[in-house]
């Protein structure tokens, strides 16, 4: 049977035990995956201090292939949704570890990777690209959400990432 939506999950970092999206910041790949469509699932709320002074933060988050025997191939990842009207901005990076690899640990959430670019690519075909992750395998990624300065407080901010791949029938 054809991978499906279902099969490609996002999951956590920080250790194959975490389930805190606040220690999502690299490391080995969660068991834990992101809730979907749920408030705060990668974020908090953007408070007043943050808004007025602006802040940069940063989570890593992995892509894994839970089919039990089919490739994801071609796989790419983008942003299909940015926050509307919130004066925070998201971009993401493939992490340079590249395939089935662990992805390094930043000190805090404020600290950038090393040696990843953030673009902000909003389709499949100008999403960044994973290759072919063979089934049970992953990819890591990262997102930078930039907060501008002088912007108000907002709470429920919805931005998408989504992951699209071809597949064998």
């Amino acid at each position: 049977m054809a991978i499906v939506a279902s099969d490609l999950k996002l999951r956590l970092s920080g250790g194959s035990s975490n389930s805190d999206v606040n220690a999502s910041l690299g490391g080995a790949k969660s068991s834990t995956e992101v809730t979907d469509n749920a408030d705060n699932n990668l974020f908090d709320d953007v408070s007043g201090t943050e808004s007025n002074a602006g802040d940069t933060e940063y989570r890593c988050l992995y892509v894994h292939n839970g089919h039990g025997s089919l490739t994801a191939q071609n796989t790419r990842i983008y942003i299909s949704q940015d926050p509307a009207g919130s004066g925070d901005t998201w971009a993401i990076a493939l992490a340079g570890e590249g395939l089935n690899a662990t992805a390094e640990t930043v000190a805090n959430e404020n600290t950038a990777p090393a040696g990843e670019t953030f673009t902000s690519p909003t389709d499949y075909a100008g999403g960044l690209s994973m290759g072919n992750i063979p089934a049970g395998q992953h990819y890591a990624f990262w997102i930078r959400r930039t907060i501008t300065a002088g912007t108000g407080a907002a709470n429920a901010q919805d931005a998408r990432i989504k992951v699209d791949c071809d597949t064998a029938a």
